[in-house]
């Protein structure tokens, strides 16, 4: 038995005409009356009477018309499904973001959401430093860190730049300033991210200092100021440190800490995109493809208040065109 057989015999049912649904078919009506036979055969019952040039449904055809129809649904719903997937419109992502990265990552997932809504979402919040052991271990699926990723067997693409901000008490006699150069803070101590947690954040902050010939005292520290026990030791005056991010401190600090621009010019780190080389998932590879025409057109983070812009000529007829030529 095969499906074309259930094709015929609906067709046949529901015309009740074996000419009539020839002709539906595409096909000579007397290969269509022998495979309703052969069919009948298979199944050791008559689905049909034929009576005074007449065709009529028995009880045995009415029991299996409805069977029938649900099989070939479910086929095309099998289908169906196959082709989203295929179109990487259908499974499962799993995203891992950086410190400061969950505004920018929240704006990728919704817009992947209105594009296809079918997708299945896992977000993660992991230091860029843990990220490559992440992807390695397929933890997750898709990395945005501060900075190219540098395990082997993953790629990265620089999707823009964050400018970065000086955190500090606003105790500090430096929060009533508007911005801060690096030279203000030759008094202050530095407490430096751990360089395992993110080694491009904490490569930039040393090179930058250096170039601006200031050594400051500096205490590394396995936290943030996006953390609860980073924020406290900062707003306890222990020391500034250099941040990037919207709003870069822990919510129940935001009244005792500020975040002031640093005016330096090169004052700015690189957001990545980060995935296992060889990825051949239509769903992973569309979701990066989202990453790349949201925020690419973007120069920096603080650029993103024309994202409204950018989502209308992603929703145009040249933006379609483009989406569905997938990732590069």
């Amino acid at each position: 038995m095969e499906l074309y057989h259930f094709r015929y015999f609906i067709a046949v049912a529901e015309d009740l005409s074996f000419t009539k649904a020839a002709k539906r078919l595409g096909m000579a009506q007397p290969p269509l009356s022998r495979q309703i036979r052969a069919l009948e055969s298979e199944i050791g019952v008559q689905l049909f009477e034929r009576r005074s040039g007449r065709v009529f449904l028995t009880d045995a055809g009415r029991g299996l018309l409805n069977g029938a129809r649900s099989v070939l649904e479910q086929v095309a719903t099998a289908v169906d499904v196959a082709r989203q997937a295929k179109n990487g419109e259908l499974g499962a992502v799993r995203v891992g973001f950086g410190k400061g990265l969950g505004d920018i990552v929240s704006l990728v997932i919704n817009q992947h959401m209105r594009l296809a809504p079918n997708i299945e979402m896992d977000v993660k919040s992991i230091l860029s430093g843990h990220q490559g052991e992440a992807l390695t271990n397929r933890k997750i699926d898709i990395g945005f860190m501060h900075g190219p990723a540098t395990a082997l067997g993953l790629g990265s693409e620089a999707l823009l730049k964050e400018s970065l901000s000086v955190v500090l008490a606003r105790s500090n006699p430096l929060a009533k300033r508007a911005y801060l150069r690096l030279g203000d803070l030759r008094a202050e101590t530095l407490l430096l991210i751990d360089r395992a947690m993110s080694p491009h954040a904490h490569d930039l902050t040393l090179t930058l200092f250096r170039n601006a010939g200031v050594n400051p005292k500096i205490i590394t520290i396995e936290t943030t100021c996006y953390d609860e026990e980073g924020a406290m030791l900062m707003a306890s005056g222990k020391g500034v440190t250099l941040a990037v991010g919207k709003n870069p401190t822990y919510p129940s600090f935001a009244d005792q800490l500020i975040a002031l621009p640093l005016r330096e010019p090169q004052a700015t780190l690189e957001v990545h995109v980060a995935w296992r080389l060889g990825e051949s998932s239509p769903t992973i590879l569309k979701f990066i493809d989202t990453a790349r025409m949201l925020l690419q057109p973007f120069s920096r983070v603080t650029d993103i208040q024309n994202l409204p812009r950018i989502v209308r000529r992603m929703d145009s007829p040249a933006g379609q065109r483009r989406k569905r030529g997938g990732a590069r």
